[in-house]
């Protein structure tokens, strides 16, 4: 059976190796198989829950779609576009918040952890985006969403708000309940200067992630300088329990090679960490690099990208326009 699949990228920028490994990856392999429906996109919309440039947001809307592309997401066999184009997004957000309760987002997670101490200044946006990302999901039927741990708690609260409109206005089945597509082995790739924390482009040291624009030589340099221990490489998959900076290095090589942990634990079980960082390298480099040089090469094409978006929203657009006629049906409007 078809699954349609429903995803969406923060335009932040300067994507790295973790966003690659932990989701775009996985992207590709759902466009690749033909029998999926795959719509993927820029949630610029999300972006602005907290304060941006609107000259940076731009270029870093671009550079998402970019990085689609050049990761390997055909726009032919996908629809890629960028939310703020499709008013749809907005007016089912604000319809599902008056189906949503105040208990259900209290019990966000990931509220308190964004907002931090000072609640009362974060903005009502970074407070009910899980309802927007719900409209996102259910405007386009969507059967499976793409989620990492963080995110499950948000996709739990969709098919809440999902079962409640069903409900509410008697119509069975009219919002598809999304299963989750969850990736179980490297959807959560660590810094390289502490493996206790999730990469992430906040950090302020550039060497504690691997940018998906960095050169050969970057490359090498980060990997040489990645956080290790003192012991040899672990010969054991529970050595790695206790070991978090190896097992990252090692989740990184492995999904690289498209290996299993167990693998890539023989092949490198009792050798020093400076032989198995000189193979990481060499392998990052090969996967990396002709990513980040067609990015390059994207980038300098922005008309190429603006058509790529247009298209993607006038096809997005033509899907969610229909399920809010529906919608305004169903409610009186």
């Amino acid at each position: 059976m078809a699954k349609k699949i429903f995803s969406g990228v923060q335009p932040t920028g300067n994507l790295h190796i973790g966003n690659y490994l932990g989701a775009i990856k996985n992207f590709v392999d759902l466009n690749n198989d033909n029998q999926n429906k795959c719509v993927f996109c820029v949630v610029d919309l999300h972006a602005v829950t907290v304060a941006q440039d609107p000259k940076i947001l731009r270029n870093n809307i671009r550079e998402t779609v970019a990085t689609f592309i050049a990761s390997g997401i055909d726009p032919k066999k996908s629809i890629i576009f960028n939310q703020s184009q499709v008013g749809a997004h907005s007016e089912a957000a604000w319809i599902l918040s008056c189906v949503a309760r105040m208990g259900w987002l209290n019990r966000m997670t990931q509220f308190k952890e964004k907002a931090g101490k000072d609640k009362e200044k974060a903005s009502v946006g970074l407070y009910s985006y899980p309802i927007l990302m719900a409209a996102d999901i259910l405007i386009y039927d969507t059967t499976h969403v793409p989620v990492g741990n963080d995110q499950k708690q948000h996709l739990e609260l969709c098919r809440d708000i999902a079962q409640k409109f069903n409900n509410d206005f008697g119509v069975n089945d009219f919002f598809k309940v999304p299963e989750p597509l969850i990736q179980k082995d490297f959807s959560r790739i660590m810094s390289l200067k502490d493996g206790l924390k999730k990469m992430s482009k906040s950090e302020l040291s550039d060497l504690s992630r691997i940018n998906l624009t960095d050169d050969k030589d970057q490359i090498i340099n980060k990997i040489k300088k990645a956080k290790t221990d003192t012991l040899p490489m672990p010969s054991t998959i529970q050595d790695l329990n206790e070991r978090p900076e190896a097992k990252n290095l090692i989740g990184i090589y492995s999904s690289l090679k498209n290996s299993t942990l167990e693998k890539t634990i023989q092949e490198f079980s009792g050798k020093n960490f400076s032989e198995f960082k000189e193979d990481l390298s060499q392998i990052t480099i090969e996967k990396i690099s002709p990513i980040s040089k067609e990015i390059k090469k994207l980038l300098s094409d922005q008309s190429y990208l603006d058509k790529i978006l247009e298209e993607g929203s006038k096809k997005a657009d033509e899907i969610a326009s229909k399920k809010i006629k529906k919608i305004h049906d169903i409610m009186g409007f």
